[in-house]
């Protein structure tokens, strides 16, 4: 997330007045989604952060509780990215006396990296755009 503090002008009731300069914290968010070529949905950015919460916990369930959301949806995410992509985000194995766990699989890992490193280049080029609207914006 980018803030900033940006300088508007607020109209006078006098016409003879100039205006005075507020002062507004705005701040600009983005979300990367990739989507099927099909138009089969989605991959919710919320499947990335899972997948390395699994590949640093072993399991989903830890990697829920992590993102703070249920169980289901965090399988719903996951299962809905496995099909848009066609082939197996997870190797799952049950439970038992110790409980079960999860493996990122390498195509799994190969999709985060990849992921990662284009989430850095957005942040990186919209960090420079919003420096320079925030410039234009506070221009006099």
């Amino acid at each position: 997330m980018h803030i900033a503090r940006i300088i508007t002008f607020a109209k006078n009731s006098f016409m003879d007045t100039p205006p005075r300069p507020t002062r507004t914290d705005v701040f600009l968010n983005y979300k990367i989604w990739l989507s099927g070529l099909t138009g089969n949905g989605q991959i919710q950015p919320e499947a990335f952060s899972l997948l390395e919460n699994i590949r640093n916990s072993g399991t989903l369930k830890a990697a829920a509780d992590a993102a703070d959301m249920s169980y289901r949806k965090a399988w719903g995410i996951i299962t809905d990215a496995e099909e848009i992509l066609g082939y197996s985000l997870l190797e799952k194995h049950r439970g038992g006396k110790d409980g079960g766990n999860s493996t990122v699989t390498p195509a799994a890992i190969k999709l985060l990296e990849a992921y990662q490193a284009l989430q850095q280049r957005f942040d990186e080029s919209v960090e420079k755009a919003f420096e320079e609207f925030v410039q234009r914006v506070n221009k006099q």
